[in-house]
């Protein structure tokens, strides 16, 4: 039994309101809706309306018309994801951890990379602590129980994440679970933060 098993395991086991999905409260966005994992491609053999759809897609997607959403925590902003239409395989978002900020806990088949933009925190991975400052790189490797941590008690910090999520799911790897929600209360040092919006 590896880690993300034997983790999940016994979070089910321990916590009947995490066993019970429908139940466990969540502040993240995916809780409050409906999801598009993968999106239906059909049409001709020749898939010409699809190929013509994608070629009318945006080549570039402005940072200044997206919002933040989530916290008071842990705050998200979702650059591409299959849902719009741009890409298949790809999920990038920002992550903004406000001061003394923690993510929700959870694991999943796919891989996942932060590239720390500025702040300093640290991973806890499979009960093993890692440490990160702005300008480095925190992987989250396959089936891989993990939360992310900003250390710093007065000031945000940020990250840059891309991952293949959705081609791990088109490919039926579909295991994920949740161990611990993101918090819905904010920090003591954290009450009142909101996100910054200004990309400088």
């Amino acid at each position: 039994m590896n880690n993300l098993t034997r983790d999940i395991a016994g979070a089910v086991s321990n916590d009947p309101a995490i066993n019970n999905e429908s139940t466990s409260v969540e502040s993240h966005y995916h809780s409050k809706k409906d999801r598009i994992f993968v999106r239906a491609i059909a049409g001709k053999y020749n898939l010409q309306t699809e190929l013509e759809r994608l070629r009318s897609q945006p080549r570039v997607r402005k940072g200044s018309e997206l919002k933040f959403v989530d916290g008071p925590q842990t705050y998200s902003k979702h650059y591409i994801e299959p849902k719009d239409g741009i890409t298949q395989t790809f999920h990038i978002h920002l992550e903004e951890y406000a001061p003394g900020a923690k993510s929700q806990k959870h694991g999943h088949v796919n891989e996942a990379a932060f590239y720390i933009l500025d702040g300093k925190g640290y991973e806890i991975h499979d009960g093993i602590r890692y440490d990160w400052e702005a300008g480095d790189i925190a992987v989250v490797h396959n089936n891989c129980v993990h939360q992310h941590f900003n250390a710093d008690k007065h000031k945000p910090a940020r990250a840059l994440v891309i991952k293949t999520k959705p081609m791990f799911l088109f490919m039926n790897m579909l295991f994920q679970k949740l161990i611990e929600p993101r918090p819905t209360d904010p920090t003591p040092e954290g009450r009142g933060f909101r996100p910054r919006e200004d990309e400088n």
